[in-house]
């Protein structure tokens, strides 16, 4: 959590920049709603152009904690975090060419309704209420960090309370997708990710300029510096180890967005198959050089702080507020750090509510026609996501949250192997079990994970996801009907 001393007082040219940033905002709302459906609003009517629904998922997957933690990673972890980001390459590749080609063969709505056609009514009902449960809660938490960043160094000088502007950023967020949906999502995210993007490379331009280096002087720096180490090859008990984050980084993109409703509605709201592919592969690979300048600014700012005699945060997710939310590098970053969270922070919310909204209507009322429900759902969803955002802030406490993301991950690896199981096999499912061995799995997960650390001292990482998913693919197994045996389609 970010914590400091007083906060400046933003100033008028800072609110002035956000009034205009939500106003672009609503313009693309309104010029992309009209005449729109309930097609439109859950899938786009099948007509995005794909190269700028490429370039809008690259703000869609970064979150506004992913703005803000990124940078600070190399403190402690140097730049190894591209291990895993070079792993989401493959990662999206099987997506394209696995699990893409599925959906658009069966026309499907959410991606959930694959479970019903191959598995049983009741794996597709689990599968969409595993999803439903951990989106909520996880995009909930992730946007209250960012509410939280917000409220500490812009809105808390005037005086803003918390509530208001949870439920001010949310409304917001309600009334820019209510209408149109994902179709107004392609367009939303294309300029947010514009925002972003543009934000993070001036600030690395202002922090260069505070270093007083050039391109090739930060170049040659970075490269010299220790905390500019990407591979890890000889600990294999660090979570660090290259093959654990790069064969993490693979399973994390086949599940979390291969598997996930939020990630994939976009996708398939392009105009073919062969279009939906080509999108996916391209940021897939941007990834890399992304999140490499993340990484970059990182060190930049480690070395303005050693410049300025400054003591280093103890929690890496301090390191860019530290200079860029206090004023250290002029308003102007100020302004800058102010858009960047928030076009990373509601290109990964907004979609969220509307796959929320997308799955509630479609997997579980099973009414995709009914315009009237549909709005209904997604008031209530933005409601939901008030609650929790309140809730969090009422606990205050880092370790609940911290929990909410351990428990966010267990809920992937059911939907890891129900997935695989339908891919992999031919054999049916015992369909009545389903659930309780989808509840059961991350139970047993848990267990194995806390009996290994305390006998071992081995702690998981992202390999949880595999074992997770591995333990409900043979829950599936032992508990199907016998005498079929397993081959791939």
């Amino acid at each position: 959590m970010v914590s400091h001393g007083p906060s400046p007082c933003p100033s008028q040219p800072m609110l002035i920049t956000l009034v205009i940033y939500f106003l672009m905002l609503f313009a693309i709302s309104r010029l992309t709603s009209r005449h729109a459906g309930n097609a439109a609003f859950f899938r786009g009517n099948r007509k995005s152009p794909w190269p700028m629904v490429a370039f809008g998922m690259v703000g869609a997957s970064i979150s506004g904690i992913t703005f803000v933690s990124v940078p600070g990673m190399v403190l402690k972890g140097d730049m190894t975090y591209l291990q895993m980001c070079l792993g989401f390459i493959p990662g999206y590749f099987a997506v394209a060419f696995l699990l893409l080609p599925i959906y658009y063969k069966l026309n499907l709505t959410t991606i959930y309704g694959y479970l019903r056609q191959r598995l049983g009514r009741r794996s597709y009902k689990t599968g969409a209420a595993f999803f439903i449960a951990s989106k909520l809660v996880g995009a909930a938490v992730r946007f209250y960090v960012v509410c939280f960043i917000l409220q500490r160094f812009v809105l808390d000088a005037w005086h803003v309370p918390f509530a208001c502007t949870v439920v001010v950023m949310v409304a917001l967020i309600w009334l820019y997708t209510r209408r149109a949906g994902v179709k107004t999502l392609v367009w939303s995210d294309t300029f947010q990710t514009t925002c972003m993007l543009a934000a993070l490379v001036l600030i690395i331009v202002a922090a260069m300029g505070s270093l007083n280096v050039d391109f090739h002087d930060v170049v040659a720096k970075v490269t010299a510096d220790p905390h500019s180490r990407v591979f890890v090859f000889d600990d294999w008990a660090s979570r660090q180890n290259f093959w654990k984050q790069f064969l993490s980084g693979i399973f994390v993109v086949i599940v979390m967005t291969g598997l996930d409703q939020d990630m994939m509605q976009k996708n398939m709201t392009c105009k073919t198959l062969r279009e939906a592919q080509k999108d996916m592969c391209l940021y897939g690979f941007a990834f890399v050089p992304v999140n490499l300048l993340f990484l970059v600014l990182g060190i930049l700012l480690m070395w303005l702080a050693s410049a300025r005699g400054m003591a280093l945060p103890q929690m890496g997710d301090d390191l860019l507020p530290m200079f860029a939310a206090s004023g250290q590098l002029g308003t102007t970053v100020v302004i800058l750090f102010t858009i960047g969270i928030v076009a990373a922070s509601f290109s990964s919310a907004d979609s969220a509510l509307t796959a929320l909204t997308t799955s509630v209507c479609v997997d579980f009322f099973e009414r995709a026609d009914d315009e009237r429900l549909r709005k209904r759902v997604h008031m209530a969803v933005a409601a939901l996501f008030m609650v929790f955002i309140l809730v969090f802030r009422a606990v205050n406490s880092t370790s609940v949250i911290d929990a909410i993301y351990i428990l966010c991950g267990y809920t992937y690896g059911p939907l890891l192997g129900l997935f695989s199981f339908g891919l992999l096999t031919r054999r049916s499912v015992n369909d009545r079990w389903e659930p309780a061995v989808a509840v059961a799995s991350p139970l047993l997960c848990f267990a194995i994970e806390t009996a290994t650390r305390c006998l071992t001292g081995y702690q998981f990482g992202y390999e949880l996801l595999m074992l997770n998913g591995a333990l409900t693919f043979a829950g599936l197994w032992i508990l199907g009907p016998r005498n079929e045996s397993l081959c791939k389609k």
